[in-house]
């Protein structure tokens, strides 16, 4: 059976296993170093909530103001809180469908939030795993999903503030870690 495609189920899909992440972390451990040069797992958390609210906010969504902030809420009631809006603001079918303009072509505010947000939900979830010392496996069908991101975002992929270079891996290197590797990550 296919899975619901409408922008509140996709979000749901990407953050549940996000959210479940950073519910079952130590707060002292997230505040480790991220494989983001310079960041946190913290700093990763932030930068998801501060992405994704400025693209709601453009895109005339009503989200609760002040920000949330891991600071002063620790991460995972700032993550809780700033994903709740989110997908109560993706559950409303007259906003998730209203068309949206992208570098790629008009799309739907929904449709436009997975495809650049989307990615950052699966990939940061390794990221802020690993700054707190957890191993994050993705599904196949998430590394699906990184996989025709990289493709789709072509040459832009390797902009700044995008993704590195890609990491060379070995051949015996598992898909995930190929996968993680093509976006600048080095998974060793």
């Amino acid at each position: 059976m296919p899975l619901p495609r409408d922008a509140a189920s996709v979000f749901d899909r990407k953050n549940t296993p996000l959210m479940r992440l950073v519910d079952s972390l130590d707060p002292q451990a997230i505040a480790g170093a991220s494989p983001c040069e310079g960041w946190s797992g913290l700093d990763v958390l932030q930068h998801l909530i501060d992405t994704q609210r400025d693209f709601m906010l453009k895109a005339g969504a009503d989200l609760p103001d002040p920000a949330p902030t891991v600071e002063a809420l620790g991460a995972p009631t700032a993550w809780r809180t700033h994903a709740e809006a989110v997908a109560r603001q993706l559950a409303d079918s007259t906003f998730a469908e209203r068309p949206y303009e992208t570098p790629f072509g008009t799309s739907t505010v929904g449709g436009a939030f997975d495809q650049f947000y989307g990615f950052d939900l699966l990939v940061h979830r390794w990221d802020i795993g690993r700054a707190a010392g957890v191993d994050v496996v993705l599904t196949d069908r998430e590394l699906d999903e990184v996989e025709r991101a990289i493709e789709g975002f072509g040459e832009q992929i390797r902009g700044e503030g995008v993704c590195g270079p890609a990491v060379e891996v070995g051949p015996d290197a598992s898909r995930q870690d190929r996968v993680l590797a093509d976006t600048g990550r080095d998974p060793r």
